[in-house]
């Protein structure tokens, strides 16, 4: 599993059209285990109470660095750590990427121990609509009609849900916003998950400890006081921010990127039932008009992401088989094949 997530060796760099379909299923798997996780983690937090949020964080943040030091060090995969050192740019780039993460990890503490949890699920099901208005206004990309129509909705959904709310659904909208940029970021810096969590969670590492040592001195830290349970509960944050991100690195490595595309749903969906079904939070009808707004404007970028992913691969099957038949005809041009040449030597 540790070959598959650090995507090394002659198999690791294979395209994913040339996985076997044992690995896509099991691909596939990971890929339910990494958003499942993701969907399930609002049960979690709760758990860390009486600590609040920015311990939790705090916590977060170290224990996260010294479980993925350790999967690095069984890895023996130190040298990215030289090569980055030499890169000022992509070392500000990590530190924004640390920066924008604490915002949304921080915020999507507070927001599940608040009783907030459909409301943080919905800034993971409008990401995929902010992260495409990121690109129209930040990169100058070009939308297709769906495109466009997709956004129209979510955006309509964001103000029928601040209607109902009384206020703009700000969890929502700086959990998407945050995630956003992240990914934006870390498109940028373009280095393994395992690595680049490494490299966040060191940018945070020192304040989070000097967070945690303040606490304790002033005889507020929840570690260790409420029981060996809740302790390792606390450490276990580190674990529980590690292994999704191991089996979503499996998973990238072994499905198409569409089939990706379509599981990253499954967090928000989970979030949100446990929301309602759980946790019992209120759903009055606004609320439910501007879910199924954003469920509608998922819906259409879906659908148009599946009709444009399969028109793309038809076109490059049609060129590849173009291209075997001209490569399979050259000796055409000079005639049948039981044809001598006319500068054939005579016998």
């Amino acid at each position: 599993m540790s070959r598959a997530c650090a995507g090394q060796g002659a198999e690791g760099r294979r395209p994913v059209a040339a996985k076997s379909g044992g690995e896509q299923r099991a691909g596939f798997l990971y890929g339910v285990s990494a958003y499942g996780m993701w969907g399930l983690v609002p049960l979690f937090w709760p758990l860390l109470k009486p600590a609040g949020a920015v311990e939790i964080l705090a916590h977060r943040m170290v224990w996260s660095l010294a479980v993925v030091g350790v999967a690095l060090l069984a890895l023996r995969r130190w040298g990215w750590i030289r090569e980055l050192l030499g890169q000022p740019r992509k070392l500000g780039l990590i530190a924004l990427a640390a920066t924008v993460i604490t915002v949304n990890w921080g915020l999507y503490i507070w927001a599940v121990n608040a009783g907030q949890v459909v409301e943080a699920s919905l800034g993971y099901f409008i990401n995929p609509l902010v992260t495409i208005a990121m690109g129209v206004l930040l990169l100058k990309e070009r939308l297709r009609p769906a495109q466009w129509a997709a956004v129209g909705t979510g955006f309509a959904a964001v103000v029928v849900l601040a209607v109902g709310y009384g206020r703009p659904p700000w969890i929502s909208l700086i959990l998407a916003f945050s995630f956003a940029v992240y990914g934006l970021v870390k498109k940028k810096v373009n280095i393994g998950g395992l690595e680049s969590l490494a490299a966040e969670t060191a940018v945070q590492f020192l304040p989070a400890l000097a967070y945690l040592v303040w606490l304790g001195s002033v005889g507020s830290a929840h570690f260790g006081t409420e029981g060996a349970g809740h302790a390792a509960l606390l450490a276990a944050t580190g674990v529980v921010t590690a292994v999704p991100l191991v089996c979503f690195g499996a998973a990238a490595i072994r499905v198409p990127l569409s089939t990706m595309g379509l599981l990253q749903y499954l967090a928000p969906v989970f979030q949100f039932l446990l929301g309602v079904v759980y946790f019992h939070e209120a759903m009055p009808p606004e609320r439910w008009a501007g879910f199924s707004l954003v469920w509608l404007a998922l819906t259409i970028l879906t659908v148009d992401a599946l009709r444009t992913s399969r028109r793309t691969r038809a076109e490059a099957a049609a060129l590849r088989l173009s291209a075997a038949t001209a490569a399979a005809t050259p000796a055409a041009a000079d005639g049948p094949l039981d044809q001598p040449r006319a500068d054939a030597p005579k016998v």
